[in-house]
């Protein structure tokens, strides 16, 4: 099979939203009238950000959803999006159930393909998401403001806990596994809800690194501080919900610097709670106050006795040791 066969057969569909499709130099995107565009580009390389043994339709699920989370947090709506991809040979069956699993949560956010590029090499996956929010509405990192509450969607930690079991370094229970791997390889973008915070949540992010590294981007951007409670962030992780038992120490590991969540962290004003309550419930998306924006630059992790923890946590880095 040639590479514009590869094309026709996996990749190309007429488009239905875009003025423009797969089959030309360009596509041609056409934002409804008050919208500006919003962009996001992820590259995945295997190795580095999957495993060789993820089920291809589990990699094309999780390529997309990485640069739609990206959207979810500028309260952006998915409209196109293009795929440039390297592979090492043409394996039918590998392709087929990787365009299955891409094309499933494409059609689930009425999110089409409209180009990209093939080739022949390593396996990378390169995807640049194209979505639309009113103009001046898109939620920003810089928004945040001394006295905003601190908020989390979904669970913490789960997708690095899977990544742990695969590495041999923690043993779980197989129920316990395979719902911590679904959140690694099968992230869910919180789209809805991002739609939903528009014009409620004063600053937002998603949650890829680690929680605190993320929200570092927010406090410098926004020029705050912040604190954040132990407490009820490590509630988040969701194995520990579901009976899986392991020291403090290693479960704020998870939490505070896991990564590969592609949650939501926000803010907003006290008085916006109920607000912010309703457009959780609105989306489906569970939430959780975690702590405070403050004026005091720097961001501090406190224990129930309010004192700070006296541990550093470090995100993921591309290019950290």
């Amino acid at each position: 099979m040639g590479e514009f066969d590869l094309i026709a057969r996996y990749f190309t569909r007429p488009a239905r939203r875009s003025p423009l499709g797969v089959g030309d130099d360009c596509a041609l995107l056409q934002p409804r009238p008050g919208m500006q565009l919003a962009v996001s580009t992820d590259l995945l390389l295997e190795g580095r950000h999957f495993l060789s043994t993820v089920d291809p339709a589990r990699l094309g699920h999780k390529a997309l959803a990485v640069n739609l989370s990206d959207l979810a947090a500028c309260g952006a709506e998915p409209l196109a999006f293009t795929l440039a991809i390297a592979l090492p040979r043409v394996d039918e069956a590998w392709l087929a159930a990787f365009a299955a699993g891409l094309m499933a949560l494409a059609d689930a956010h009425a999110c089409e393909l409209v180009g990209g590029d093939t080739t022949r090499g390593p396996l990378a996956i390169d995807i640049t998401a194209f979505g639309e929010v009113p103009a001046g509405g898109a939620l920003l990192r810089s928004g945040a403001r001394t006295g905003d509450d601190l908020w989390v969607s979904g669970t913490l930690g789960d997708a690095r806990l899977a990544l742990e079991a695969f590495r041999g370094t923690v043993s779980l229970p197989q129920e316990v596994f395979d719902a911590a791997r679904a959140r690694l390889e099968m992230p869910q973008p919180r789209i809805a809800l991002g739609l939903a915070l528009r014009g409620v949540a004063t600053s937002a992010i998603d949650i890829s690194d680690g929680l605190l590294a993320d929200l570092g981007h927010v406090l410098r951007k926004s020029g705050v501080g912040a604190t954040v409670e132990a407490a009820p962030a490590c509630a988040l992780l969701a194995a520990a919900r579901g009976g899986w038992a392991a020291e403090r120490e290693r479960i704020e590991d998870l939490v505070f610097a896991g990564g590969d969540d592609y949650e939501l962290a926000f803010t907003a004003p006290p008085a916006a709670r109920d607000a912010v309550q309703a457009a959780a419930a609105q989306s489906g998306t569970p939430v959780a106050r975690i702590g405070l924006i403050e004026s005091q630059p720097g961001l501090r992790v406190v224990g129930a006795d309010g004192r700070p923890l006296a541990r550093r946590f470090a995100g993921f880095d591309h290019f950290g040791a």
